[in-house]
């Protein structure tokens, strides 16, 4: 039996290659014989595990719009539709609203990797430029989304973030009501915002996913020694011509991600099926009234990956400054690569500063998370937000100072294996 289906397998490989001869040959390039650093480390699962989201939430997605309807009359009902009369309707919902917040969860915990083990140094800068034009286009996408529902928070969600393109001297009020196509969201709001949701930002996403992919394997992964492995000895039981310190993609880190993979849908199926609003931060309590413009929610306030943002903007009280630094505190991080003066990549190899630093900007943004997620009527918490705003900024302003000055100890030639 084993026989038989080897024996189909291989048939079935062989006309495809004689009809696509370039596939095999792309395959082994990016799987079989892309050597990674054999010392990967717990870190290393979120990259695979932000593909597997983004699978879910294209499969889920494309399932949703099946019963959706783009309409401020029918958005909403379509909704309940799809939670009460769709056959597992609601499991479906559900996958797709955990998806978007697990989506933030490993992108951030992937992008703080990076700044760990400085995977934005030569020679990824461009990986890294992809990473945050990736970044930048799923909150767009994820924002879109969230309008989508049409409950109350999706509306006065919408109208606040919209409105604050207003800010802009001169051209602001026509672009404020270019983007909703009205005076206030409506349908052709969420008409706009659902063919950007469903089709163009996805496609734009996927590219830059296949680009952000390419260039890592064009340069080679980095790894928490901050080692070229491919400047190290060559020769190992696979290939005498590749690095002594890599190990095939494939199977040996495919396998490795299903484990990490088995454990991340774990959790994700306990938040589905016992907390899929999970206390409100991923389902806001307000997004299950049906959108009323003539009623405000007491606490306006975005999902939660968009907080730490969000309290930058409140906590500044001229809305042109607040704009300006809620944007430029996610076009900062485009300038790492070039802000980082350190010879070091890996911060186990830096000193305290390093160290100090990165716990820094960790406590300001979760810091910021939570103020932007509150009230934001206390004066004590806003005079906080502004601490940590300016704490934010801190970190990127100074950071070719510390990265230059900071001790360093010396690199292994290798890979180590310790974690």
């Amino acid at each position: 039996m084993a026989n038989i289906f080897t024996r189909t397998a291989n048939g079935v490989m062989d006309w495809v290659n004689e009809r696509a001869p370039a596939m095999m040959p792309a395959y082994r390039k990016h799987m079989t014989e892309y050597y990674a650093p054999k010392n990967f480390n717990l870190w290393y699962y979120f990259g695979s595990l932000a593909l597997l989201v983004l699978v879910n939430q294209i499969v889920t997605g494309i399932f949703l719009t099946m019963h959706f309807k783009p309409s401020a009359a029918e958005a909403f009902s379509s909704v309940e539709y799809i939670m009460r009369d769709v056959e597992w309707g609601w499991l479906i919902r559900y996958m797709h609203s955990t998806g978007a917040s697990m989506f933030f969860i490993v992108v951030y915990l992937h992008m703080f990797r990076g700044l760990m083990y400085g995977s934005y140094q030569k020679p990824r800068e461009l990986v890294w430029i992809l990473g945050m034009l990736i970044y930048l286009v799923l909150m767009a996408e994820a924002f879109m989304g969230y309008v989508l529902p049409w409950g109350q928070m999706s509306f006065w969600g919408a109208k606040v973030i919209i409105s604050l393109f207003g800010a802009i001297p001169v051209i602001g009020n026509g672009l404020t009501e270019w983007i909703m196509g009205d005076y206030l969201p409506g349908d052709a709001t969420l008409n706009r915002f659902f063919a950007l949701h469903v089709i163009a930002l996805p496609l734009v996403l996927l590219l830059l996913v296949v680009l952000h992919l390419g260039a890592l394997h064009e340069v080679g992964s980095n790894n928490p020694d901050g080692v070229e492995i491919k400047k190290g000895p060559k020769g190992n039981r696979w290939d005498p011509n590749k690095p002594t310190d890599g190990i095939p993609f494939h199977p040996y880190y495919t396998v490795k991600d299903l484990f990490g993979v088995g454990f991340f849908l774990i959790l994700c199926a306990f938040v589905i099926f016992f907390a899929p609003a999970f206390g409100g931060w991923f389902l806001e309590h307000d997004n299950f009234t049906e959108a009323n413009r003539l009623v405000t929610p007491e606490h306006i306030k975005p999902v939660w990956y968009y907080t730490p943002y969000y309290a930058m903007l409140r906590v500044i009280p001229h809305k042109l400054s607040g704009v300006i630094v809620m944007f430029a505190a996610i076009a900062v991080l485009f300038l790492v690569p070039w802000l980082d003066k350190s010879p070091v990549k890996s911060h186990r190899y830096r000193g305290w500063m390093t160290k100090l630093m990165l716990g820094l900007l960790a406590v300001c943004f979760l810091w910021l998370g939570k103020i932007g997620a509150g009230p934001g009527t206390d004066p004590v918490e806003t005079i906080i937000g502004r601490v940590l705003t300016f704490l934010y900024f801190v970190f990127f302003i100074t950071m070719p100072l510390w990265t230059k000055f900071d001790k360093t100890k010396p690199v292994p030639q290798r890979v180590t294996m310790h974690d």
